[in-house]
């Protein structure tokens, strides 16, 4: 496929890479980059702590797969989940003086949606790894770690690929 017919994924990795195990979104796009350099269908973001950029990287994308850490689940540290962007992105507000530094990428995507209309791509997953480490410190422990290779695992298997890089 060419153009704009093509299938063109979208991956997005969240979290703050001085805030120990809140970085395992920002690991798995690093493992990605390694395996998926030469694909010309996969967008490969890094977006930190930067949530609002969600809204401009998704047009031109038709899958879209976010990866961020999740805390106080109640569930064991590494726990994933993957959901439908939809079971988790929050009802937009009408509100026009939103701060748009400080929302999160679920609010992000309620935006996206009312700003591009039927350009809003409709196939968005989103894969949360449950953390407790947010402390100041580089690194992750091996647990979530190992839950965000699983994540790598889980992309590469479901994602939609085209018939070639």
């Amino acid at each position: 496929m060419t153009g704009s017919t093509a299938h063109r994924i979208a991956i997005m990795g969240f979290g703050n890479p001085v805030r120990s195990d809140d970085a395992v979104g920002t690991y798995v796009i690093q493992q990605l980059q390694r395996m998926l350099s030469d694909r010309k269908d996969v967008s490969l973001f890094d977006m930190g702590t930067s949530a609002f950029e969600v809204l401009f990287q998704l047009k031109g994308h038709q899958q879209i797969i976010l990866v961020d850490a999740v805390v106080n689940t109640g569930d064991p540290i590494g726990t994933l989940y993957r959901v439908p962007a939809e079971k988790v992105r929050k009802a937009p507000q009408d509100d026009p003086m939103v701060f748009l530094h400080s929302i999160k990428w679920d609010q992000a995507l309620s935006y996206a949606k009312k700003l591009m209309q039927d350009e809003y791509p409709e196939d968005i997953q989103v894969y949360l790894i449950a953390i407790d480490n947010t402390r100041l410190e580089v690194g992750m422990s091996e647990v979530v770690q190992q839950a965000g290779d699983r994540v790598v695992e889980y992309i590469l298997e479901e994602a939609t690929w085209t018939a070639s890089p």
